[in-house]
């Protein structure tokens, strides 16, 4: 007489193999689950990640761009379209103070566009810069870092430029500002491309 094999529940089965092969792709996943079960079907698996999924037991990862050079990373739209909006909120800046005549209702856009530029690009530059991955933090988080170090990066520029001979001026805390915006923006975009080059050497 036999004992009867009792076959694993299909979630567990899941969350087992992804821990113990890591797999690539969810049709590596698929495969691999398939090979160790007796019946299964692209449709109860497909629904059985997505409870996973949305439970937050497993998350998935878009695969990394191959992307051979950092210029070549640049020009991946959906990758950086963050760090363009970026480029174009800052020079859309200096076209608002420095071009705009300062009229109504003009100066309104003056107004919206200055206070994005001062409390809200700064932290966001940061964070993107500090937590490369986008994965460390929730979107609430995120955008509530943002406000915080904005209030804190805006104010201390203005301090250090206390201190020089420009001072506290419209001029050089536009300049001191779109440098610091830019320059973090582009530290946030090569810190990505570094992350995406890990991921790929892992893979490997």
């Amino acid at each position: 007489m036999k004992a009867r094999k009792v076959e694993i529940p299909l979630r567990e089965q899941i969350i087992q193999r992804v821990k113990a092969e890591n797999p690539r792709t969810v049709r590596d996943l698929f495969e691999i689950v398939r090979m160790r079960r007796l019946t299964l079907s692209e449709e109860d698996f497909v629904r059985t990640i997505g409870e996973l999924k949305e439970s937050g037991m497993l998350e998935l990862e878009l695969p990394a761009p191959k992307v051979d050079s950092y210029l070549a990373y640049l020009k991946l739209s959906d990758e950086n379209a963050w760090f363009y909006l970026v480029v174009l909120a800052t020079l859309t800046t200096f076209l608002a103070i420095y071009i705009l005549p300062s009229t109504y209702p003009l100066i309104t856009l003056r107004w919206i566009v200055g206070s994005i530029f001062v409390l809200f690009l700064p932290g966001y530059v940061t964070v993107q810069a500090l937590f490369p991955e986008g994965q460390e933090l929730d979107k609430i988080e995120r955008f509530a870092l943002t406000i915080g170090l904005s209030l804190a990066i805006t104010p201390l520029i203005g301090l250090l430029l206390n201190y020089t001979p420009w001072g506290i001026r419209l001029d050089p805390i536009v300049v001191a500002l779109s440098l610091f915006t830019l320059g973090l923006a582009a530290t946030g975009t090569f810190r990505k491309y570094t992350t995406i080059l890990k991921r790929l050497r892992r893979v490997d």
